[in-house]
């Protein structure tokens, strides 16, 4: 290791005279000593990074529109600050893990054949372990405001209640099965443009903005289909917060509100974004002139082509020698370190 010594430093000095050499050393031996070279616990930890700054944002701007008085029923601030929490999230992980985020948006992958079926459980567990955490530091975050609002009461329903901070629950005319059509078009209209937003072949969104774009995206969708059920399109974001507040004091009512809601957010985006991705093929990609799978694959083209995903943990030519991850062109999926193309080799993963 080669010094940087002061103009006046004696040569023979062994010591450390630039401010900045030490910092490097410091962060040299940490990246040495912390570093992965796992794949798939480098999307995991990636995955569950940009799912916790999704949701800790979603969560704390309901937090700030329910328990304060000044911005009490300001839809609009929490829906955008939702939003930009999906773009956060996106430039966090998308060029590791795809930045998935959601369940349905995992599901609605592996039904493209862009996705490991393997993956997926792996997936919605740290998309849901990573919702749980992020209820938690809200909770914290917000412990005074939440106690003085709730006059010293935990409760899921009435005029003090704060449950719906972290889960949502349907309005009080909304019956089961009008709030499961809600979640199904709404996951459905969400994964539908997002296929048209990856679908490189279609109208091409400037590289480096489509999480903006898919920021947009959900900011429309929450401002015009958020008032049936508080717009949760997303199972983790959903249960993961409720079974916070049931661990929290909130209590076992957290699943009965609502005539038993807690199980519609966990089921009807996954049928939303089956409905959304079929569609998006039905009625654009399967009508484009026929081309060889690799080409398609090499396109980033979502058109359902059959193409085999081989279950094995592989890495990037580039990642042999260095053992990093090479960031793939967002969008995310499908996204070189999530799946393995058909194109490029697989070598099994070295040990870490």
């Amino acid at each position: 290791m080669r010094y940087l010594h002061h103009p006046h430093c004696c040569r023979c000095c062994h010591c450390c005279c630039h401010p900045l050499m030490g910092t490097t050393s410091f962060l040299s031996r940490a990246r040495a000593l912390l570093r992965i070279r796992n794949q798939l616990v480098r999307e995991c930890l990636a995955e569950l990074l940009s799912t916790f700054v999704l949701i800790i944002i979603t969560l704390s701007g309901a937090a700030q529109k329910i328990t304060s008085f000044e911005m009490k029923g300001n839809l609009l601030t929490s829906y955008l600050a939702g939003a930009l929490a999906v773009m956060a999230g996106i430039y966090i992980a998308g060029g590791i893990s795809g930045a998935h985020m959601n369940p349905a948006f995992s599901f609605a992958m592996c039904l493209m054949e862009q996705f490991p079926w393997w993956k997926f459980p792996i997936f919605m567990f740290v998309q849901t372990l990573a919702s749980f955490l992020s209820a938690g530091a809200v909770y914290i975050l917000y412990y005074d405001a939440i106690w003085h609002y709730s006059n010293g009461t935990l409760t899921v329903s009435g005029p003090r209640e704060t449950a719906s901070i972290f889960a949502t629950y349907p309005a009080d005319y909304v019956s089961i099965a009008n709030g499961f059509l809600d979640q199904v078009i709404g996951t459905g209209v969400l994964i539908l443009v997002i296929m048209g937003i990856m679908d490189t072949r279609n109208k091409a969104v400037p590289k480096g903005l489509e999480p903006v774009v898919v920021a947009l995206l959900v900011l429309s969708i929450e401002s015009s289909m958020g008032s049936n059920c508080g717009c949760p399109l997303n199972p983790a974001r959903d249960i993961g917060p409720r079974l916070f507040t049931y661990v929290a004091g909130w209590g076992p009512e957290v699943f009965s509100r609502g005539n038993g809601w807690w199980w519609v957010p966990l089921v009807a985006p996954l049928l939303g974004a089956a409905v959304g991705a079929f569609l998006y093929q039905l009625f654009v990609a399967f009508h484009y002139p026929e081309e060889d799978s690799d080409v398609l694959t090499e396109q980033g083209s979502i058109v359902l082509v059959n193409t085999t995903i081989d279950p094995d943990i592989g890495m990037l030519p580039k990642e042999k020698d260095t053992g990093g991850t090479v960031p793939a062109g967002y969008p995310p999926p499908p996204c070189a370190s999530s799946t393995v193309s058909p194109t490029v080799p697989n070598t099994p993963l070295k040990k870490s």
